[in-house]
């Protein structure tokens, strides 16, 4: 089991580092649910860099959105972010934004309507790049996190901001994939992540064999990245740093919801960086909180405590090709008092 007594005390503390995150194209999230037989409706603010800005203050940083609004949906977008009390650095855009209608009343996400919004205009975008470095010069780790929608804005935006970004101080750290993360490798960047079916859909593998992944993390190694983590749902994520390869294992646990468990990781890992964690520590902290994170609705939300819990059991090994897949086993007392323990949490059940 993991040794995190140091990093379950400072955790404890204030909030300690702080997590800029590149969020260019956020979305508002309309979800019908059911509540005494009626349906019962909700508007959140998401998109994968609000649901990681989410994670990084459960673990403890602060978290810093740099991130565009357009249209109807943008000004509420806005209202509901800045509610959650997150330091905002809004740019306004002409057009519309993007924004998801889904009915979860059957127990199950079922999508009605999704749409990534217009395209992010140049006078916007030479903003919110300025924005986003401006930030950076005060942070300890940089988070680019991807559009929602493929139309939202060039890829070369990501290479050109992770050179520059390199020049500065803060760690910088990508959650993308496809011509997104080709462009980022250009620049240059510390850690990336990403998952076994992103590998897959761009083509760097042809199985999920985990020789074959090692051979992608060392080919994405030699393209501009220091560390290059790989998720692979319930089974151990792979981390390559320098020329080691080592296996990191969580407790399987029983999954409500899937949806986001990648960007908890992600978030975790950014939060510990910044709280200048060795990335071993951070993987450990991460990988608890994707697991937790399929227990519960809420995208990006989780209890501090039961992280740290739970990390407690996670295993980092490794990686030997020959050998079986590791297994973490809880006894059903451990598990329930892990999982009451999350949704204690009194934030509000995002999407």
């Amino acid at each position: 089991m993991s040794d995190t007594t140091e990093l379950h005390t400072r955790l404890a503390a204030e909030p300690l580092g702080s997590v800029v995150i590149f969020a260019p194209s956020p979305l508002l999230t309309i979800t019908v649910e059911e509540q005494a037989g009626e349906p019962d409706i909700h508007l959140h603010a998401g998109g994968q860099g609000v649901w990681q800005a989410r994670m990084v203050r459960v673990i403890g940083a602060t978290p810093i959105l740099c991130a565009s609004f357009a249209g109807e949906t943008g000004r509420v977008l806005q209202h509901l972010i800045t509610d959650e009390g997150f330091d905002l650095r809004a740019v306004q855009r002409s057009g519309q934004g993007a924004a998801y209608i889904h009915d979860r009343r059957t127990g199950h996400r079922q999508h009605i309507v999704e749409t990534g919004g217009d395209p992010i205009n140049r006078h916007a975008l030479d903003t919110l790049y300025g924005q986003t470095l401006r930030a950076a010069l005060s942070a300890d780790v940089v988070l680019l996190s991807g559009p929602h929608g493929d139309r939202a804005l060039p890829a070369d935006v990501y290479r050109r901001l992770a050179a520059d970004l390199r020049d500065r101080s803060a760690k910088v750290m990508v959650d993308l994939a496809g011509p997104r993360l080709d462009a980022a490798l250009q620049g240059g960047v510390d850690i990336v992540k990403i998952s076994h079916d992103e590998l897959l859909a761009d083509r760097r593998v042809s199985s999920t064999e985990p020789v074959e992944i090692v051979r992608a993390m060392r080919a994405i190694q030699d393209h501009g990245a220091d560390v290059v983590l790989v998720t692979r749902a319930e089974l151990p994520l792979l981390m390559l740093a320098g020329d080691a390869v080592q296996q990191v294992t969580a407790p399987r646990m029983a999954v409500l919801d899937a949806t986001g468990a990648g960007d908890s990781f992600t978030a975790a890992v950014a939060a510990c960086l910044a709280q200048q964690q060795s990335v071993e520590q951070a993987a450990v902290i991460g990988a608890a909180a994707g697991a937790l994170s399929v227990t519960r609705h809420g995208l990006g939300t989780g209890d501090r405590s039961a992280i740290i819990d739970l990390s407690r059991f996670v295993q980092i090994s490794p990686f030997a090709a020959d050998a079986p897949e590791p297994r973490v086993r809880l006894s059903p007392v451990q598990l329930a008092r892990l999982i009451r323990k999350g949704p204690s949490d009194a934030s509000p059940d995002h999407e």
